[in-house]
């Protein structure tokens, strides 16, 4: 019996814009917690910057069990809405609640602090539910691309719906930030609404994206399903092992943890950089996260252009080497240069736009080369790894700026207490946390995406022998 062939339906605009939609909710949700979290333990909540690292690090550590466990148990889901669509439904609501209560300090309203050791158990048990819930929304959504579509233009062109709800999500949340400092005084309450509202707004977006692509989704399944029927099933450590002898994907992990690093470092100290390296206002860091997501998201079109011209690797080389540019001025710029500061941010946010298009746009190459090696089909695996990735690469960040604040002296307050003056060892830390090392990791993604070896050519190799290929025959070598 001779392999289906790969499936051309196209998918419509309003698939396109529902699978996108998907991505809205959880980018402001997301955005909320990289811009602001590590800000908001340590100058709102008041826990010291070390404790409020390791908060962080506590959560991404459970992911690294979380992601692929999700993963996995969603490729083996069955049901009549499929093997993802029910993990994001059911989530969505508790995700909303858990997410909101992240946001509130106990004892806050009391007018007593409470203790550091009470706020560090509380953000440590509210990280680690946040992060089971979120992941069943996250993980079985992206493993949903290379599930929708096989073409390998579309594949980039859909990943570029996603990446564009992703930014807008980023976008709509700091236009939320900018209103809700202006227009409420009290600083206790500012997080609390931004979660309130993000929550609502994941709701009601994961909903649209349900139903948005319920139809295309069961149909490509059943195919897929059809498809893969003849492959021996295999254990979540079998798999597991699998995926990590897949070389391609060992360089897009390394591409993409790279990039990701590069994006949460930036985003984590960038509030620290802007209220004590600038002396700006808190309410002038949301305007600046808006000139990057902003430049992100105008650019991203320009990027799928390029990429269908000259190729993923090498819209990826030209946008990290942008961005790279863009994080050595940060490092040298000084108070009063708050013009300079917005040209930079505009720069940063071309390459940030690529970080989000590109190793994204990768990984379903990569999912279609482990189908024909293997016979099976992994995406949950796979994915999972991935949100699991970029999930160590905000944890990463948000310790090492935590560690690297609480050694050089970093001065914590309490909402509603003026700036403090940070010694010179604490402003050091944030310039090299906001320049140097950024531009490490983008270095070190160039050099890995310089021998990733899935090119055009190469996919459209692998997409004609998946098409010809007798299932149960030999199977090619890695």
């Amino acid at each position: 019996m001779s392999g289906a062939p790969l499936d051309t339906h196209r998918l419509t605009r309003a698939e396109k814009l529902a699978y996108g939609a998907g991505e809205f909710g959880p980018a402001m949700a997301g955005n909320l917690v990289i811009f602001y979290l590590l800000y908001f333990l340590t100058s709102v909540a008041g826990l010291p910057a070390a404790l409020a690292g390791v908060v962080l690090l506590i959560g991404r550590v459970w992911d690294a069990v979380n992601d692929p466990l999700i993963g996995w148990l969603s490729d083996h889901t069955r049901s009549k809405w499929g093997r993802r669509l029910p993990w994001m439904l059911y989530s969505v609501l508790p995700c909303a609640v858990v997410f909101t209560l992240h946001w509130w300090v106990p004892g806050a309203g009391d007018g007593v602090p409470p203790g550091k050791w009470t706020l560090f158990w509380y953000f440590v048990a509210m990280t680690f539910v946040y992060n089971a819930v979120s992941s069943a929304i996250t993980v079985p959504h992206t493993a949903l691309m290379p599930e929708l579509t096989e073409d390998y233009e579309e594949r980039t062109n859909l990943v570029s719906f996603r990446s564009a709800f992703s930014i807008l999500g980023g976008i709509g949340f700091n236009i939320l930030a900018v209103l809700v400092f202006s227009w409420v005084q009290d600083t206790r309450h500012h997080y609390l609404i931004l979660g309130g509202v993000c929550s609502l707004v994941l709701v009601v977006t994961v909903v649209w994206c349900v139903f948005g692509i319920k139809k295309t989704v069961l149909r490509r399944e059943a195919l897929l399903a059809d498809r893969t029927a003849a492959a021996p099933s295999l254990g979540m450590g079998a798999q597991i092992r699998i995926v990590f002898t897949n070389r391609p994907f060992l360089f897009v992990c390394a591409i993409f943890l790279c990039s990701w690093l590069a994006v949460q470092l930036t985003a984590n100290i960038l509030i620290y950089y802007v209220v004590n390296c600038m002396r700006l206002p808190e309410s002038t860091f949301s305007i600046v996260a808006l000139a990057v997501m902003g430049t992100a998201f105008a650019v991203l079109p320009g990027w799928v252009w390029l990429s269908h011209r000259i190729g993923k690797k090498r819209v990826y080389a030209a946008g990290m080497a942008v961005w790279i540019v863009a994080q050595g001025g940060l490092l040298t710029l000084q108070p009063g240069q708050t013009v300079f500061l917005y040209v930079l941010a505009v720069a940063a946010g071309f390459g940030v736009s690529v970080a989000y298009l590109i190793p994204w746009s990768m990984l379903p190459d990569v999912i279609e080369y482990d189908e024909l090696l293997t016979g099976q089909r992994r995406e949950g695996v796979y994915y999972g790894f991935m949100v699991l990735l970029q999930k160590l690469g905000l944890a990463l960040a948000v310790f090492l700026v935590g560690q690297a604040l609480g050694a050089a002296g970093f001065v914590s307050r309490l909402a509603g207490e003026p700036v403090p003056e940070q010694p010179e060892a604490a402003l050091a830390a944030i310039r090299f946390a906001m320049g140097p090392l950024p531009g490490i990791a983008l270095i070190l993604g160039l050099v890995c995406v310089y021998f990733y070896p899935i090119t055009k050519d190469r996919y459209a190799e692998i997409v004609r022998q998946l098409a010809g290929r007798k299932l149960g025959g030999n199977l090619p070598n890695r």
